[in-house]
């Protein structure tokens, strides 16, 4: 699992995440990304090109795999901003109270071990005011594709890393003590099991 994890499975994700239908779904929540800048799960840095340089003052890319660092490096050399790579978990984010203006998620609450801890530890480093702007596949609203998901979990969770198809990310935010701003829902081209993606913005 080791070598899967560290080696292996963080190249299939920068490749799922380089192509044009998931590049599509992640520009949706960029205009809304300004200021300091902690991204989850960041791995190869996919979101870096889609930001909007005049709005942002720095990037911590927080991963606790790093070899998604250097598959990032040309896109990390082409921005015109600082960007720092942080190994940890989101469960423990190594950044002081109130760090940073946004928190950007795309594709990563997914296979956080504990999300609410995450998020817990998202509302600590935010400043007063800021921001959390996410982009998430979960569980659809459509009753029976959602008892699909529920039944595919157990061995989907086992191949594809930790990544879970069912959670529900607009409550997990709400129970995590944020007030949804911006919410959107829909599929986007793929397996409609891994596509019923919820994006938009919250705040403290």
């Amino acid at each position: 699992m080791g070598l899967w994890r560290r080696h292996i499975l963080p190249r299939i994700v920068d490749a799922a995440t380089g192509i044009e239908s998931t590049r599509r779904t992640r520009v949706n929540v960029m205009p809304w990304v300004r200021g300091r800048v902690l991204e989850l799960g960041a791995g190869s840095a996919h979101n870096l090109p889609l930001m909007d340089a005049e709005q942002i003052d720095r990037v911590w890319m927080l991963d606790p795999e790093p070899l998604g660092w250097k598959l990032a490096r040309e896109r990390v050399e082409a921005v015109d901003f600082e960007v720092e790579f942080l190994e940890a978990e989101a469960e423990e984010i190594p950044l002081d109270d109130g760090s940073a203006d946004t928190v950007l998620t795309t594709y990563a609450l997914c296979t956080v071990s504990e999300p609410l801890t995450a998020l817990a530890e998202v509302r600590r480093v935010l400043r007063p005011h800021g921001e959390l702007v996410f982009c998430e596949h979960g569980l659809a609203d459509d009753p029976s594709l959602a008892r699909l998901q529920n039944r595919l979990q157990p061995l989907w969770g086992r191949l594809a890393g930790g990544c879970h198809l069912n959670r529900p990310i607009a409550r997990l935010i709400e129970d995590a003590g944020f007030t949804l701003g911006e919410l959107q829902t829909g599929f986007f081209p793929g397996p409609r099991t891994l596509r019923y993606t919820y994006w938009g913005t919250a705040r403290l």
